[in-house]
């Protein structure tokens, strides 16, 4: 990840009015916290290294910004009771919605089979709606979030049984 994209995640989250937002990749983590004087921290952290601090950088809360989404959808969810089911993440932030329109049927419900590519909900970013299709096949155990409520970065959506 070089700097420009640096740049442009710091824009984005800025402008989402998140208060923080975590993205780990492979090789870097990436903490963005935004406070009441519109002020963004990062902190890399090298996992083979020890960890570094980058200065403060101001943004201001009006900048514009286009950022991709850099995470699966789909993840191993924490041991526990649930661990034999698989926990759809938010690949972004945004307001889930779990229909197109107020007037149209859910798009996936408790105890429903869904496939891979299937369509289980929307996430508003910034005006834009992004239909968030799964990575599995299985069944819909739980549904994670309220209907137009705001999600963060990787937080947990839905848990699927693929058995």
């Amino acid at each position: 990840m070089d700097i420009k994209e640096i740049q442009n995640l710091i824009k984005f989250v800025a402008k989402s009015g998140a208060s923080e937002v975590k993205l780990e990749m492979d090789d870097i983590k990436i903490t963005i916290k935004t406070g009441a004087e519109s002020e963004t921290t990062i902190v890399h952290q090298m996992p083979t290294a020890p960890v570094q601090q980058v200065p403060q950088v101001a943004v201001p809360a009006q900048a514009p910004a286009a950022a991709e989404p850099a995470a699966p959808a789909a993840a191993p969810a924490p041991a526990s009771d649930d661990s034999k089911y698989i926990t759809i993440k938010s690949p972004i932030i945004g307001t889930f919605y779990r229909k197109p329109s107020p007037d149209k049927p859910l798009f996936v419900e408790v105890g429903q089979t869904i496939a891979e590519g299937d369509v289980l909900c929307i996430i508003e970013a910034m005006k834009l709606f992004n239909e968030i299709e799964s990575e599995v096949s299985g069944k819909v155990v739980k549904i994670l979030v309220d209907d137009a409520s705001p999600v963060e970065f990787d937080q947990p959506l839905f848990l699927v049984d693929p058995s």
